[in-house]
């Protein structure tokens, strides 16, 4: 652990320490949970979005089912078709 000193700017902006930025891949539009722990201190703590992580989860998955994104596509792509078919509909 170790520690280092911010400060409040304008309109109560706080500047991360680039080293932490790069270290732990925070880039401008994050988001983050904050924690007041109600003694003075604070927890703050990189909120990583549900469709990141999902995304994350298919890529992982894919990976693993060696499965390329044009696979991906080229299968929508036909159930697309199939479903058009099975009901007469036009796309």
């Amino acid at each position: 652990m170790s520690t280092m000193t911010v400060q409040i700017r304008r309109k109560g902006t706080i500047t991360l320490p680039a080293e932490l930025r790069r270290q732990y891949r925070l880039d401008e539009g994050d988001v983050f949970t904050l924690v007041d722990m109600g003694d003075g201190s604070f927890l703050l703590t990189p909120r990583v979005s549900a469709v990141s992580k999902l995304g994350d989860q298919v890529r992982q998955a894919m990976t693993e089912a060696d499965v390329t994104l044009d696979d991906m596509l080229k299968a929508v792509n036909e159930e697309r078709e199939r479903y058009y078919q099975e009901r007469n509909v036009q796309g």
